[in-house]
């Protein structure tokens, strides 16, 4: 089980201009190509490659690169991060495709986590969410509840004063745990999106076998 992208596009933009990130996705799907590759020589014949969710709308991003308004989606996300990984999942998809038909012997799906994280996002309250965009451990309070210079569970001082850093009274009310990772409440929901099998290439039905074996 393969999920690409979020590290590589994240750190990117700390050091790199936006034309930048994007000129260096095809070196990051050639790499993760060659990869594949040298697991298939070894026997491994099913693949299952997740895309990478909205980087945009991590309370870590928004936090670093969302203080200008006019940046932002009609989320409150960071629209250039979004729109980086919508291009990289793009690639992807479409170098899945092409591992479809190079390993014919082998099962490779392709599982658009982007969309499903999208809609939770965009519909959090239906699904019994209250904060979609802010962390239930972390330290700042509204709106995203999240500052780099302590992480969850952390002890520290900070402006003066000992802090440390503890989980929200119910994190199933947050999509964001700790301002980079989902809580579980957020993750039971992704994957039974996904055990729907409608945002799988291909569908999940022809591959049902090899993903029952999985656990979640």
């Amino acid at each position: 089980m393969f999920d690409i992208g979020q590290n590589d596009l994240a750190g990117a933009f700390y050091s790199k201009t936006f034309d930048q990130i994007l000129a260096s996705i095809p070196t990051i799907l050639l790499q993760f190509e060659d990869g594949i590759g040298k697991l298939y020589d070894q026997g491994a014949r099913n693949f299952w490659i997740h895309n990478t969710g909205p980087l945009g709308c991590l309370p870590q991003n928004l936090a670093k690169f969302g203080s200008d308004a006019s940046k932002l989606d009609e989320f409150g996300c960071v629209g250039l991060h979004n729109q980086a990984s919508r291009l990289l999942n793009l690639q992807l998809h479409a170098l899945c495709k092409k591992l479809q038909g190079q390993y014919a012997d082998a099962n490779v799906t392709y599982v658009d986590i982007f969309t499903i994280k999208s809609n939770l996002l965009a519909n959090y309250s239906r699904y019994g969410f209250e904060q979609p965009l802010m962390a239930c451990c972390g330290y700042g309070g509204p709106p995203l509840n999240y500052d780099s210079r302590i992480s969850c569970g952390q002890t520290k001082v900070v402006n003066g004063s000992t802090v440390t850093v503890k989980g929200c009274d119910d994190s199933t009310e947050y999509v964001n745990w700790d301002g980079i990772h989902y809580t579980e409440a957020a993750n039971q929901y992704v994957a039974s999106q996904i055990l729907t099998g409608k945002y799988s290439d291909p569908p999940f039905a022809d591959k049902m076998p090899f993903l029952l074996k999985l656990k979640f």
